[in-house]
């Protein structure tokens, strides 16, 4: 996840056009790292439509509600983008990252970002989501799923995640959504925590086993 964004606000994790006067595809801005291991670590992200960190506040409330949970954790980080949340998510003890992104120079830069502080358990996988969900099952104890708003992919992936075994008996899965849409998820998540953000909602759910 590019996570492509067709509305967001300037808090969003991505914005919806590339930077006026910016040549795409190159490091401009930085990512900062908010707790854990690499704590205040900076990191580049390229000048890509659509693509921006997940705001510190943003992060730091969802590390929050997780809180203790993370160590040693399987997590997978789709739309995965400048890979926010699944790099927080190492430096707070999870044991392995699995990240989906399909642009490869995003993926590319996201891959020099985990070589720099020295992740060597956590891929970039360079394909579509939808294609990742297609293969077979691996078990997630976290997922973090940011899909682009307004191409109704949410769902869908919210389906394929649980009918396709990837989530472990009481996996925790983070959504975020444009706050006009209210997601229809599976029967057995349910909701734990929920916040907004300008055009965002971010919402994190306990799954029970069926």
């Amino acid at each position: 996840m590019t996570r492509q964004r067709s509305s967001r606000s300037s808090a969003s994790r991505r914005s919806t056009s590339p930077r006026a006067g910016k040549p795409l595809g190159k490091p401009v801005g930085k990512l900062r790292i908010i707790g854990g291991e690499f704590r205040r670590r900076q990191l580049p992200i390229l000048d890509s439509p659509g693509l921006r960190p997940t705001p510190d506040r943003v992060r730091e409330t969802l590390f929050n509600w997780l809180g203790q949970q993370l160590y040693g954790q399987q997590v997978l980080d789709l739309f995965a983008g400048t890979g926010a949340l699944g790099i927080e998510a190492v430096s707070r003890g999870a044991a392995c990252v699995d990240f989906v992104e399909h642009d490869p120079s995003v993926a590319a830069q996201l891959s020099t970002n985990l070589t720099t502080l020295n992740i060597t358990s956590s891929p970039v996988h360079v394909t579509d989501v939808q294609a990742y969900l297609a293969r077979p099952a691996k078990s997630y104890s976290l997922v973090f799923l940011d899909p682009p708003f307004h191409q109704q992919l949410a769902e869908p992936c919210c389906s394929a995640l649980e009918e396709g075994r990837w989530l472990s008996a009481e996996a925790m899965i983070y959504l975020e959504t444009e706050t006009s849409l209210t997601p229809n998820v599976p029967a057995n998540w349910q909701l734990h925590r929920e916040t907004q953000a300008g055009e965002s909602t971010a919402r994190l759910y306990q799954r029970h086993p069926l």
